[in-house]
């Protein structure tokens, strides 16, 4: 559904390269995890699938179609929510009642149930909300049009504990066989057992994508590398005496996937992530 195709991009006002022949393509029926370091370009990237910015070479395209032309049928399918945005001083229902027009395929009765599960009420003043609490109406907001790409921005950013248990809930919940899910953070943390596919951004190219059914197959991380051979060994870090890593699932087991040790392992060893899952893996039982 998106693609986005040799993509070159840099701001007037830095010489460093963004964008250098970045290819990218999402499917429906996935939740995305866009990860990279700060200054990466995720927001960047974020707002070329969204119309915000335009390739200086390339092609971003929707079903088909250049997202750059924004098209009412373009964007109508497309839903962003950044990290920073400004709201107007009127009610949730005014916001709601202006706004949810853009939409054909929002739903009110969604709304509401999203609006209750972050202990909202449609009639509180927008202006008068906390950071928290307008990042909530905001995400529900987004969910209720059921576009077809949402691109979420730090979306934890702002909850506290029990909301981001809130929001993993309901993400998981909304996701549909046509909907692509997007979701930019450094709170990798917030993803762990939401995400369906990885996305590390680096160096003005995507530097790995690869699905967390096959990141379980075919790695295992551990509290403690010490024990296992050079051989198994992708990554390491040191951690107050032990050393937490990746290593090879040689027996092929699914192990839960630590997105703080993956984005760290990519990082600094990307080969040999690389190789392991793209390897046709003889397992040892």
């Amino acid at each position: 559904m998106v693609e986005l195709k040799n993509i070159h991009f840099s701001y007037k006002k830095k010489k460093k390269v963004l964008f250098n022949g970045l290819n990218l393509q999402l499917k429906g029926g996935y939740i995305y995890g866009l990860l990279g370091k700060n200054g990466a370009g995720k927001t960047s990237l974020l707002k070329h699938m969204a119309g915000l910015l335009y390739p200086k070479m390339g092609e971003c395209l929707i079903k088909g179609q250049q997202v750059k032309e924004r098209q009412p049928e373009v964007m109508q399918e497309l839903c962003i929510i950044p990290e920073e945005f400004a709201l107007p001083a009127v009610s949730i229902n005014a916001y709601v009642a202006a706004t949810a027009p853009f939409y054909p395929r929002f739903s009110r009765e969604q709304f509401s149930l999203y609006l209750r599960e972050f202990e909202l009420t449609a009639e509180e003043k927008l202006s008068a909300m906390s950071y928290g609490q307008k990042k909530k109406f905001m995400i529900a907001f987004g969910l209720a049009t059921n576009a077809r790409l949402l691109l979420l921005d730090e979306p934890t950013n702002g909850l506290d504990i029990p909301s981001k248990s809130q929001f993993r809930k309901i993400i998981a919940s909304a996701l549909e066989e046509e909907k692509i899910i997007v979701i930019s953070t450094h709170q990798v943390r917030d993803l762990e057992n939401l995400i369906d596919v990885v996305v590390v951004l680096e160096q003005g190219q995507i530097a790995f994508q690869h699905n967390i059914a096959n990141i379980s197959e075919k790695l295992r991380f551990v509290q403690d590398t010490k024990g296992f051979s050079a051989d198994e060994v992708l990554y390491q870090d040191a951690a107050g005496g032990r050393q937490p890593g990746i290593v090879k699932n040689l027996q092929g087991a699914e192990s839960r996937v630590d997105l703080e040790l993956l984005f760290n392992g990519i990082m600094k060893n990307p080969a040999a992530l690389e190789a392991v899952l793209n390897k046709q893996q003889d397992y040892v039982y």
